[in-house]
């Protein structure tokens, strides 16, 4: 009889096997390493929330709310949803946790799985993973600056190849509802070239309009009024001094007038990060300012600067090789009699910080010293009836294929047992 079928991995949704992982644990702690050197403090936040927080913040309207979100109902009667991004939650806890009650600062950073039920690409699944930061409490043109140079570096650091900077502003309250009439005056004026999906954005959020990537629509968008152009003085003159900021630092970005956000709680300062080595879908990290978010979720009225970088693509434009860790030591019994004395100095030597292949007994030495040397490990016990009987194992040399007899008796100490191994290693280095 033959076995049932197999059950293979939802769409969308990937296993992140071993060499994949241990890079991602780099960038992660890379980046924690430079978020704490800017005063960023790590925040955990759960996958569910109440699906109203994500129609409240992210607008009716983007396509995030009407087709991506993975939506349910609970036993309850409430409306769950697999959060599709961290802002509005990070904004939630800022307010659960009392911070927000007096407006203070504060600084965060996360990482974690989101979800969206959009179109798998490269980079890109229905379950991928960001690394975040949101600044809430200052609304100054110095705060967007040095967070901005804050992820040039970091990008830098992980070895990004060509991260370019693209910088533009969405205005705020006073200067884009005049902004998005012109907008949508102009493409009323096109609508028959425009996509459906343009129709109701032209409706609900005609900003979008410029974010379309379908060729009719952008060939008819072409020469649409843009933001910079029709940013009030007070939006202009933030704007100025972040350019001044990031000018006087020598850190390049590229002007980008047409950039808009996918989602409608930005304004003033925008931004995008592209990447080589990704494909048409090239843009690694996105954030600016939602100064309007915080009053929008009931807190008081708290100026806020964020970002978010895509771990996945992230992974795919980074420079860094990570190879997995060889094992110090290869422990192989070769008799099933040795196997309780094999596991006692795996154990042993784990306690003190030795990293080892611990195999079963079972298969043939060549077979084992075979699987060791694959492994790359530095050396290996072997543990036959002889080793037994005399109280002493052999090691095997493997960067050097000598044998001796271990010095210590197989039951010594943990910390004679190390001792022995950080001194051989330190013998080998010195041959």
């Amino acid at each position: 009889m033959g076995g049932q079928a197999s059950i293979a991995a939802v769409k969308g949704f990937r296993d992140v096997l071993p060499n994949e992982s241990r890079l991602w644990r780099q960038l992660e702690a890379t980046a924690a390493e430079v978020f704490a050197h800017h005063d960023f403090h790590p925040l955990a936040l759960p996958l569910l929330e109440r699906a109203e927080l994500f129609a409240r913040t992210l607008g009716e309207g983007t396509d995030v709310v009407e087709k991506e979100m993975y939506t349910f109902e609970d036993r309850d009667g409430t409306m769950l949803t697999l959060r599709p991004e961290a802002t509005a939650s990070a904004v939630r806890a800022y307010l659960d946790s009392g911070l927000g009650a007096q407006g203070q600062a504060a600084r965060f950073w996360y990482t974690g799985p989101m979800f969206r039920r959009e179109r798998p690409q490269k980079g890109r699944y229905r379950q991928f993973h960001q690394i975040g930061v949101e600044a809430f409490g200052q609304a100054e043109p110095i705060v967007d600056a040095e967070i901005l140079i804050m992820l040039m570096h970091l990008l830098a650091r992980l070895e990004v190849r060509e991260a370019t900077l693209h910088l533009g502003s969405l205005g705020d309250a006073t200067c884009r509802p005049g902004y998005r009439e012109q907008l949508a005056a102009f493409a009323r004026d096109r609508l028959e070239a425009l996509c459906g999906d343009c129709h109701r954005r032209l409706v609900n959020n005609p900003l979008r309009l410029l974010d379309c990537k379908v060729p009719s629509c952008r060939a008819a968008m072409q020469g649409a009024p843009v933001m910079l152009d029709h940013l009030c003085d007070d939006c202009a003159a933030h704007f100025a001094a972040v350019r001044a900021l990031l000018d006087g630092e020598g850190v390049a970005y590229a002007l980008a007038p047409r950039l808009v956000r996918g989602l409608d709680y930005y304004n003033r300062t925008a931004f995008e990060i592209t990447a080589a080595g990704l494909g048409a879908q090239d843009a690694v990290a996105g954030g600016g300012r939602y100064d309007g978010l915080v009053a929008q979720l009931g807190g008081p009225d708290v100026p806020a600067f964020g970002f978010a970088i895509g771990v996945e693509r992230l992974a795919l434009a980074a420079g860094l090789t990570i190879e997995p860790p060889a094992p110090q030591m290869a422990i192989l019994p070769l008799v099933a009699e040795a196997a309780g004395a094999a596991l006692s100095i795996a154990v042993r030597l784990r306690a003190g910080g030795i990293t080892v292949l611990l195999e079963p007994p079972g298969r043939s030495l060549k077979a084992l010293l075979r699987n060791a040397n694959r492994r790359q490990a530095r050396a290996a016990l072997l543990l036959g009836g002889d080793e037994l009987a005399a109280g002493r194992g052999t090691v095997r040399d493997l960067v050097r294929g000598v044998d001796h007899r271990l010095a210590l008796p197989l039951d010594a100490g943990a910390s004679e047992l190390v001792r022995w191994v950080r001194e051989h290693e330190e013998g080998e280095s010195a041959g």
